[in-house]
């Protein structure tokens, strides 16, 4: 329905010798899996894929697609569900801002922890301690909350309805480079099935390079004590004729 490239499968609860048969499963070309077996990622021949660090936490690859300009970076995250053990995953997300800076990146996936209050509903009051930690981290890489369509949480401990609690653990997050390029990116929650998270659909877009540029007018401008003086100087500016073209004015 989709028409997907490229898909991560995080806590496949499979053998990692197993990822070739599920590749095929999934009518995909190519497969990688992290050091421990909690990520595997699968996409097709319409994508090159250079697969650069992998870790417990995280894949990290290049990646061009050939309606995409330039390279562009994302990171497959699966973030452990103690507040310390994910103190290295925030290590390695800082270094990449570090050295990846100029290039689009996007870290996706589940971080095991919100941002804000709004998003837990149910249980206790959230730590607000390890909101405070992975705000710093973020701010410190300089990523944005894409945000999302379709429901507002991503997780539930499908416990019954008096114990239960919804958190929306999952997300993608990119830097000011991938706005400008890509910023018709979005995120899309899919139904739960089968799993206590809901899948992510990413649909991505890149800016073309001779796109239409529309003329846009502020209401505000109107308001300012010398517009009317501004205009009227503008086209009393002399035309001048191109010749076989049309008539602009400087």
């Amino acid at each position: 329905m989709h028409q997907v490239l490229m898909i991560a499968i995080l806590e496949p609860f499979s053998d990692s010798t197993q990822i070739n048969m599920f590749k095929s499963m999934v009518a995909m070309d190519h497969a990688v899996s992290n050091i421990n077996g909690k990520i595997w990622l699968f996409w097709t021949n319409e994508i090159t894929c250079n697969v650069f660090e992998v870790d417990e936490q995280q894949i990290s690859c290049e990646l061009t697609h050939t309606e995409v300009p330039e390279t562009y970076i994302k990171t497959f995250v699966y973030a452990k569900c103690k507040d310390y053990l994910r103190k290295p995953l925030w290590d390695r997300l800082l270094h990449l801002t570090d050295t990846k800076d100029t290039i689009p990146w996007c870290a996706v996936g589940d971080f095991n922890v919100i941002t804000d209050t709004d998003e837990k509903l149910g249980g206790i009051p959230y730590n607000m301690r390890k909101i405070l930690e992975f705000i710093g981290v973020i701010e410190s890489c300089g990523l944005m909350d894409l945000g999302f369509n379709g429901s507002r949480f991503t997780w539930t401990n499908q416990r019954g309805i008096n114990f239960r609690i919804w958190k929306r653990l999952d997300k993608a997050m990119v830097n000011d480079r991938w706005l400008k390029d890509m910023p018709h990116t979005s995120i899309t929650h899919l139904p739960s099935v089968g799993s206590d998270h809901c899948p992510l659909l990413m649909e991505m877009n890149a800016r073309p390079d001779n796109h239409i540029k529309y003329f846009r007018f502020l209401n505000c401008w109107a308001d300012q004590p010398s517009f009317t003086e501004t205009v009227t100087n503008c086209w009393k500016r002399p035309i001048e004729e191109i010749p076989c073209g049309p008539f602009i004015r400087k």
